[in-house]
């Protein structure tokens, strides 16, 4: 099915070249999630690797170009404290991730969804209904 993806949509290969494949950013870029992009008769849906993510850390939207956006803020803080000893020690960490995606033009837009659920961010990208082919005879004068 990848194989067919591939070849039918021509924005797959080229999103991810663009995007993953530069000097730009780099591949050991530990805080760029893994990301899978599935495709049905219905939907395209884009499932982002995020463990322990709060819904509230995430931002999904269009931009003014009418690429999706996707933004994943993760703050994390550890604090352990002896009582008896006076000591404290606190542990923290911080990651951003933001990308930009080229939607195919079969998306619609406005009904694009997102959740965030056992630590997988998912966009469901609903397709437009396929156009009826409409055959037609033009008489030659």
């Amino acid at each position: 099915m990848l194989n067919g993806l591939m070849k039918s949509n021509s924005w797959f290969p080229t999103m991810f070249d663009d995007f993953f494949n530069t000097d730009f950013m780099p591949r050991a870029n530990s805080t760029a999630p893994a990301v899978n992009v599935k495709e049905s008769e219905k939907a395209y849906i884009m499932e982002l690797a995020a463990p322990g993510i709060k819904k509230e850390y995430c931002r999904v939207g269009i931009n003014d170009e009418g690429n999706l956006t996707i933004a994943i803020e993760n703050k994390q803080e550890h604090k352990h404290e002896d009582s008896h000893r006076h000591y404290l020690r606190r542990e923290f960490s911080y990651s951003n991730y933001e990308q930009n995606y080229v939607l195919p033009d079969d998306v619609v837009r406005d009904k694009i969804s997102a959740k965030v659920e056992d630590g997988i961010l998912t966009i469901t990208m609903p397709k437009t209904e396929p156009k009826e082919k409409v055959t037609k005879a033009i008489e030659v004068s």
